[in-house]
Parts: structure tokens; C-alpha cells; sequence
């Protein structure tokens, strides 16, 4: 499936034990999304770093709460997490990525933490 050029949410939703968030766009698609799984992919330098030879691998995130999200424009929110972060800008069409592509970034992720010896506790 590939990415529309606008992807406009109807719904945004964070559960009330704050683990997870659920978005739905206006084209039907619906997302959930665990709160480790947005931290580890924050699209923040911190995390993302300048090119993709510079991602880095984010562990210990297996209990992060997200505390809040704010609006940015009408175009995204920034997710302020329970471990402090908060500095990732989350656009609309990122979160239809990070859903499409849940699959392979969760796969990629778990290799990662094995290869580096790090653990997601």
C-alpha cells in the first residue's frame, strides 16, 4: 500500500492506562499503536539521527507511558513519554507509515536490540 499525500485522523485515542494509542483516518484506516513501539521509532534526532547509519537503538522501553499528546499546526502532535522524551514530531503521514510498516521496523527493531546485546526491559 503506498502513502497518500494527505492523511487526515478522525479519531485519535490514548488508552486510559496510557500504553497504547489508537488512530483512525478518514480513509478507514485504523492504527494502534503500542506506546514502546512509537518511543523506539520517535522520529526526533535524538533518536533518528541525521542519516539512517546513525538510528540509534533505543532498549529499556517496554513499560513507557505516553503522558500526553500536543497538537503541532494541524499536521501532527508531539508525544511527551513517561522517560522524559519528548522531542519527537509525530505528522500524520508518519503515523501511517510507522502502521504500514509495523511489520518490518518491529522485526528490524528486535534484531537490532539482539545484535547490540540490549534488551527491551
Amino acid at each position: 500500500m503506498e502513502l497518500q499525500n494527505e492523511c487526515w485522523p478522525t479519531e485519535i485515542r490514548l488508552s486510559p492506562d496510557k500504553r497504547s494509542l489508537n488512530i483512525r483516518f478518514e480513509d478507514g484506516s485504523n492504527y494502534g499503536f503500542e506506546a514502546e513501539y512509537l518511543r523506539i521509532e520517535s522520529p526526533s534526532a535524538e533518536v533518528q539521527g541525521h542519516s539512517p547509519s546513525e538510528k540509534k537503538t533505543v532498549s529499556g522501553k517496554r513499560d513507557v507511558k505516553i503522558l500526553s499528546l500536543d497538537p503541532v499546526g494541524n499536521y501532527a502532535v508531539k508525544l511527551r513519554f513517561d522517560d522524559g522524551h519528548d522531542t519527537g514530531i509525530y505528522t500524520w503521514r508518519y503515523f501511517v507509515e510507522l502502521g504500514q510498516q509495523f511489520e518490518s521496523k518491529w522485526s528490524d527493531y528486535l534484531a537490532r536490540l539482539d545484535l547490540e546485546g540490549l534488551r527491551r526491559d
